[in-house]
């Protein structure tokens, strides 16, 4: 299935609510984390959503609601999909 998108990419914490991505790549030393992320599915290529943005950033990834801090999503790099 072909899924639109645009080349720009951003970092996961400067998008808005209701904006898409693909996730390019997590750029987290900390393996825990990491590691932590990807059994919650926020691995690379996956779709996700903002549903919120402030006080804190939820995302959708699936079916899954996670909540991410700004620090953590300064980390996570998306190619930025048309909507």
């Amino acid at each position: 299935m072909y899924t639109p998108f645009t080349v720009t990419s951003s970092s996961l914490e400067l998008l808005k609510v209701g904006d898409r991505g693909i996730v390019k790549f997590c750029n987290i030393q900390d393996k825990g984390v990491l590691k932590k992320l990807k059994s919650l599915g926020l691995t690379t290529g996956v779709i996700i959503t903002v549903i919120q943005d402030f006080p804190s950033l939820i995302i959708t990834v699936g079916s899954i609601l996670l909540e991410i801090d700004k620090e953590l999503a300064r980390s996570i790099y998306v190619r930025v999909l048309k909507n």
